[in-house]
């Protein structure tokens, strides 16, 4: 009857700890391609490298503005 009051009490550390304690299905026929792996691992490493240069650039574009707001 008070199940749901008791799910609604619950704090989030006990609800990731149930989420934790699930364990995924693993198909034993399924094989890893490495190549796949590898794809995925080079896709995140230039996806990184996007991120920086567009960080690094935002950082010298305001660099660049302050300093011409700063010359006048």
């Amino acid at each position: 009857m008070f199940t749901w009051l008791n799910q609604l009490l619950m704090s989030g550390e006990q609800l990731a700890a149930k989420d934790l304690n699930k364990t995924p299905i693993v198909h034993p026929s399924k094989k890893v391609d490495i190549n796949y792996l590898l794809a995925k691992v080079r896709q995140e490493k230039n996806k990184e490298k996007k991120e920086n240069y567009i960080f690094l650039s935002l950082i010298c574009g305001v660099v660049a503005i302050t300093g011409i707001i700063a010359s006048f």
